[in-house]
């Protein structure tokens, strides 16, 4: 029997589609013997398939709105023009060719690496002419892509951006409570501590600077303090603490695993318990938490004090925040008058050996503005 060499059959063996050689008189039907015989294009097929269904899970007559597949399976970038109208697409590349990285940002998905490639993208290749050219984006697929335009056109409301707030919330203080109640506070006093001293910020809800100082304590040597030594140090901090509505400690980020770090470590936690304890002592009565913690990094990153995963001094901010409470009509921190001079001098004075006293009020002010929304936002 002849073999027709120019022809194939594609049959399905061993879970695989092959193609096989075809004799010329087949024994196939007809229909079927056209089908397998046909040549194999090298041109991509294109198949169209509707994306508009009704209640009934069926495609209406009247479907407009079209996805593109390729032979690969991949939805081709022109369907994504054909989702949105006119108006829409001239909003979209508007934002698309004009946003800087920065604001591209604040649009869902588009955070990180996403938005730098959109700018970087644009600069080489020149505006985006379509909304099928933001496929060629790195990192943006064609489902992306969708949500991308759809945030643009819809930007997240309010519900949304305060859902958002209170998870930062309840990210970096723990352990969580209400916005509501942090929102009704008078005033707070923020309290680092280190392996020699322990320093404290009381300021009120108007971020007024009303105490801050620190106590000399222990000197942390290889020895081992018994409790009653805690107890003892701590007890005389506390009476020189004023009373305010919640305590802020600031949480150590000293990882466990590294053992040489064990006694420092140790040390933090024994006094952050025994700070918890001591200044918490109403709890009882009305079962609501007066002390609470604050991640030391999500501060430091708030104020743009980390470098990697290291957290510099926050000396340079702080006497910022003591110029600009004698020049500016509202500065972001207000100092009492009668003490600025005198804060000045010891930040001087001591400039290396404070560094708890720096961090305690750089706490407080953070901490009202993740509350109150002011100044700098969170960066993640």
């Amino acid at each position: 029997m002849a073999w027709r060499t120019n022809l194939a059959c594609l049959i399905k063996a061993g879970g695989r589609w092959r193609w096989l050689p075809v004799p010329e008189h087949s024994f196939l039907p007809p229909a079927l013997t056209n089908i397998c015989c046909r040549r194999k294009s090298t041109a991509p097929e294109k198949i169209v398939a509707s994306v508009v269904f009704d209640t009934n899970g069926k495609e209406p007559g009247n479907a407009l709105d079209k996805l593109v597949f390729d032979t690969n399976g991949k939805e081709s970038g022109d369907a994504l023009d054909k989702l949105f109208s006119r108006e829409q697409q001239a909003s979209i590349l508007h934002v698309l060719n004009t946003a800087s990285s920065q604001e591209l940002e604040a649009f869902r998905l588009l955070r990180g690496r996403k938005s730098v490639n959109i700018v970087e993208h644009r600069k080489k290749f020149g505006p985006f002419q379509s909304l099928e050219s933001l496929i060629d984006v790195p990192l943006i697929q064609y489902k992306t892509a969708v949500q991308v335009c759809n945030s643009i056109l819809c930007p997240e409301s309010g519900r949304k951006k305060r859902s958002q707030e209170k998870w930062l919330l309840g990210k970096f203080i723990k352990p969580a409570v209400q916005r509501e109640r942090l929102k009704a506070v008078n005033s707070i006093v923020s309290i680092v501590f280190g392996t020699r001293r322990i320093a404290w910020a009381h300021l009120d809800r108007k971020l007024t600077v009303l105490d801050w100082q620190q106590a000399e304590c222990w000197k942390l040597t290889n020895k081992t303090y018994p409790s009653s030594i805690y107890l003892e140090e701590i007890s005389s901090v506390i009476s020189k603490i004023p009373e305010a509505d919640l305590y802020i400690l600031e949480k150590s980020g000293l990882s466990i695993q590294n053992t040489t770090l064990f006694p420092i470590l140790l040390h933090f936690l024994i006094t952050e318990a025994m700070l918890y304890a001591l200044l918490n002592k109403t709890f009882a009565e009305d079962g609501q938490h007066r002390v609470l913690s604050m991640n030391r990094n999500a501060v430091g990153k708030h104020f743009d004090l980390m470098i990697g995963d290291t957290r510099t001094s926050g000396r340079e901010l702080v006497k910022q925040f003591l110029s600009e409470s004698v020049l500016k009509k509202e500065p972001r921190v207000f100092f009492p008058q009668d003490r600025v001079v005198r804060y000045r001098q010891k930040i001087l004075k001591a400039s290396h050996h404070i560094e708890e006293l720096y961090d305690s009020l750089l706490q407080a002010v953070a901490f009202y503005e993740f509350v109150f929304g002011r100044g700098s936002e969170l960066k993640c």
